[in-house]
């Protein structure tokens, strides 16, 4: 015979657990504290205790392990928990962090190569950047091409300006390697819809002749116009006499200002002085400088001049194109 006693422990043990249940569930579904966005950064091996700790040292919530564990294996991911940066929105409940955690839905940073840019400025734009994890600082350019499986040891030209995204703990030389096999599958795809007059020989020329193209214009219309001047200039066997060339030779001498002497003085770069197309890439050039250097425009242009605002002015011959120089007052000639 049960006694009234008995009837009174169990009928508080049952209220007791639809309490708990209740506050179960409220905990699963209510705003975590703070109420302002934050961001959790969980180590790589984190356990699920140390996932707790690192929870709460964010100031997200205090509540008990047992809270956070039952919630974890009803939803069944308390074994599916991914390290990484992870961004918590104001308002947001323990099962959408949880939820977050399980999907590995991470943070994305975003990195951007500008067309244009050399390679030493690349390596200064990656070394200088925030969180991303520093691992060719010391190496030289050829180094880092042989940790890319690259052939070749000079690495201008060899990566393609754009935006790539990144998470924490991914290094400079990841986002290399992307913007280095990007580079390659971009060149592949120009290279199999080139004119069939081009008058290069490989898609390495190719890319040096867009690199050139880059340099000489900002602006995307005018690129292949551009690159049909050049192709002319081979064709015939003249001097490309392209200043970002002579530029690129002079290396770290130069200081913002050509000069004469600059021109007549030969370096493999410096396309006054020698035949052809240089040596190497002179920048990395972006999609449209390739797709204009494997399709230039047809014409009869030899000359070209800037106008002062950005774009040229083309010429057929040496008399048109000093008028043009003459008109527009430039310091220096262009090719």
């Amino acid at each position: 015979m049960w006694t009234p006693v008995f009837w009174l422990i169990l009928l508080a043990g049952c209220v007791a657990g639809g309490f708990a249940w209740r506050d179960w569930n409220r905990f699963g579904e209510a705003p975590l504290h703070g109420g302002t966005a934050a961001v959790l950064d969980i180590p790589q091996g984190s356990s699920f205790a140390a996932i707790l700790r690192q929870i709460r040292s964010a100031g997200l919530s205090d509540e008990s392990d047992l809270y956070w564990r039952a919630l974890a294996q009803r939803m069944g991911v308390a074994n599916r928990l991914q390290a990484g940066e992870y961004a918590v929105p104001a308002g947001s409940s323990p099962r959408e962090l949880l939820q977050r955690l399980a999907d590995g839905d991470v943070i994305k940073h975003r990195f951007t190569i500008v067309e244009g840019w050399t390679f030493r400025q690349l390596r200064s734009e990656l070394a200088n950047a925030a969180d991303i994890r520093q691992s060719v600082t010391t190496l030289s350019d050829a180094e880092i091409m042989r940790k890319l499986g690259a052939a070749a040891d000079h690495a201008e030209g060899q990566f393609l300006p754009e935006t790539y995204t990144w998470t924490r703990g991914d290094s400079d030389l990841d986002i290399l390697a992307r913007a280095y096999k990007a580079m390659r599958r971009a060149l592949d795809e120009v290279w199999a819809q080139r004119s069939a007059e081009l008058p290069l020989d490989t898609p390495y020329q190719a890319l040096i002749l867009a690199s050139i193209v880059e340099r000489e214009t900002g602006k995307a219309e005018e690129r292949p116009a551009i690159a049909g001047v050049f192709a002319r200039r081979l064709k015939l066997g003249m001097k490309l006499q392209t200043d970002p060339s002579v530029i690129y030779g002079l290396g770290a001498s130069y200081d913002g200002n050509l000069r004469r002497r600059d021109l007549d003085t030969d370096t493999p770069y410096n396309s006054y002085t020698r035949t052809g197309l240089p040596p190497t890439p002179i920048a990395l050039p972006g999609l449209a400088a390739l797709k204009a250097a494997v399709r230039p425009a047809p014409g009869d242009a030899l000359y070209f001049v800037a106008r002062g605002d950005g774009s040229h002015e083309f010429s057929a011959n040496l008399e048109a194109h000093n008028r043009a120089v003459a008109r527009y007052q430039l310091r220096r000639g262009s090719p």
